[in-house]
């Protein structure tokens, strides 16, 4: 038994996901955990993102991207767009995506995609927590089964981010 901040919110159920965004002639995408619906009506979800990050100023600068649901088993594409800097290469290089209708990337081997438009935004810690409305999506995959966080062990290195005790 540990209570542990670690191991207390690795317990939190998480999907897993590619944030694509898109602004000019800027794109990248990035992987993240931190995303959850916050609203039924109208459809809205929340998006954590580290504001020092790549994709960030896209995001800003757009105000819209999209969210790539990955299926089990994606973990070297999570690997892919979540350990490399979107300022060193372009990530969607070699991979099958498309871009939705205002020009974020979407990643086709997903299981689903939503297409969201931002409408706030609040500093929370580290991160800053992005309020969005969807407003168009599909599925892909009907019978893929979405990733979940607890599927990339360390991926991200967040176990060393997590103080000892609360």
């Amino acid at each position: 038994m540990s209570d542990a901040p670690l191991e207390l919110f690795r317990c939190l159920t998480n999907g897993l996901y590619v944030v694509g965004v898109a602004h000019g002639n800027q794109r990248n995408a990035f992987t993240a955990a931190w995303i959850t619906q916050v609203s039924f009506d109208p459809p809205l979800l929340g998006l954590s993102i580290n504001p020092t990050h790549a994709s960030y100023p896209i995001l800003m600068a757009a105000g819209v991207f999209t969210v790539s649901v990955l299926r089990q088993g994606q973990l070297e594409l999570a690997r892919h767009f979540g350990t490399q800097s979107g300022r060193v290469i372009d990530k969607l290089v070699g991979q099958r995506w498309q871009a939705a209708l205002e020009g974020a990337p979407v990643l086709l081997d997903a299981a689903a995609y939503l297409e969201c438009r931002l409408i706030g935004r609040h500093a929370a810690g580290d991160h800053e927590l992005v309020l969005a409305q969807v407003v168009g999506g599909r599925v892909l995959a009907p019978d893929a089964k979405p990733m979940t966080y607890a599927e990339t062990g360390n991926l991200d290195g967040s176990a060393d981010l997590y103080p000892p005790t609360f």
